[in-house]
């Protein structure tokens, strides 16, 4: 008898053998469809429904998709957000069409090509100064609004018990805020100029995210199976900073925060972290990271999917790894059900992967790549009884 979509993916993040791959689409927007692809596969499946985007957020150009796509790609997957505070929301509602977008942070996004938004008015980007942290005007994560729906949503897709539930709160990725409030690379240089500077800034942004983490896990309670937090900590070859400098700065920070939400919740851990991060999975490891996503597997040494499993497949479940830089965008619906078969019989064997794309499927897929991916699941990925 087939298993229910929540016992299937409960029975991979037990490290047991289940029915078939779990699909994972659609419960964030590391693992969402952009809405120009989401538009295509509509059209291309004849659904009309009204267009919505992950975390009421048109700029961040994620959709929200409704029941019927997600039932038509398999997802065993269902997600729940928190939001922006309503006030924000209302503000970005009322400006000038085209005008920035102005998140909680500060941070703005300006519109490059229509319907595409680009972060580029970073607040803190001049400073290396400390004072400058503790006079800055944070966002205050105690406003109820990011957080009130969660709990109604949640009892109801937990009392359904149909698909597993993932929390997934949003700009909670202590590194990434760090990024964004500075610029990337304004960032990197103060963390080998201003190490006290840099350490300060992420080490103040964790506090605030562990306190909106704290309020989204008080809300949805026991009605969850996995938490997804992360920060992109590789580039296509290499990591972003030496493990050395990791470990100093940054993994003391990182190892607070996730010991912080394990001490809240039994759900399992999810660590979002793009490119070539194989030399820090045993770290992950160490601060209690169950699930590994995205698995970029066009970034170095996380192409080896077989050496991936071999040396961490014991310890840690594995999300992801359908390529979106050439598979996906360029390939056809044949390369996409080769590459699902390719990374099944090696992830997938013995359990401990499901099966996602590395993230967001973008405007550059065809709808048809879509549904070879998660047909190609229900062709290749059930296991033999």
């Amino acid at each position: 008898m087939p298993l229910t979509s929540r016992e299937r993916v409960l029975t991979v993040l037990n490290h047991d053998v289940p029915d078939r791959v779990p699909v994972f689409i659609g419960a964030s927007n590391a693992t969402g469809i952009s809405m120009p692809t989401y538009r295509k596969l509509k059209q291309l499946l004849g659904v009309n429904s009204e267009e919505k985007y992950l975390y009421d957020w048109p700029e961040l150009g994620t959709a929200a998709m409704d029941e019927t796509i997600l039932e038509r790609l398999h997802s065993d997957v269902r997600g729940v957000l928190d939001r922006e505070p309503a006030f924000i929301r209302e503000k970005n509602q009322a400006r000038e069409p085209g005008s920035p977008y102005f998140n909680s942070w500060g941070v703005g996004s300006v519109e490059g090509d229509p319907g595409m938004w680009f972060p580029a008015i970073h607040p803190l980007a001049e400073s290396h100064s400390i004072a400058d942290i503790e006079s800055y005007p944070w966002p205050d994560m105690n406003d109820p609004t990011r957080v009130s729906h969660i709990r109604a949503e949640a009892r109801k897709l937990m009392q359904d018990s149909k698909y597993a539930i993932v929390g997934t709160p949003w700009l909670a990725f202590p590194l990434e805020r760090a990024f964004a409030m500075q610029r990337m690379d304004r960032f990197m240089l103060n963390l080998g100029r201003h190490p006290e500077f840099a350490g300060a800034l992420v080490a103040r942004i964790a506090d605030l995210c562990k306190t909106l983490m704290g309020h989204f896990l008080d809300e949805i309670g026991g009605d969850i199976d996995i938490i997804k937090t992360g920060d992109d900590l590789g580039m296509q070859n290499s990591l972003l900073m030496s493990p050395k400098m990791y470990r100093e700065i940054l993994k003391p920070i990182h190892a607070d925060y996730l010991s912080f939400i394990k001490s809240r919740t039994k759900a399992k851990l999810m660590f979002h972290t793009d490119g070539d991060v194989f030399p820090l999975i045993p770290d992950f490891i160490e601060m209690g990271v169950d699930i590994l996503n995205p698995v970029q597997t066009s970034a170095g040494k996380m192409s080896n999917l077989e050496e991936l499993k071999k040396q961490f497949g014991k310890n840690m479940i594995f999300c992801g790894a359908i390529d979106t830089h050439h598979v996906l965008p360029f390939g056809t619906p044949e390369d996409v059900r080769a590459e699902v078969k390719r990374v099944i019989d090696l992830l997938g064997k013995d359990g401990g992967y499901m099966l996602a794309s590395v993230h967001t499927v973008l405007s550059d897929v065809s709808a048809e790549n879509v549904l070879a991916m998660v047909d190609a699941v229900e062709e290749f990925g059930y296991y033999q009884p």
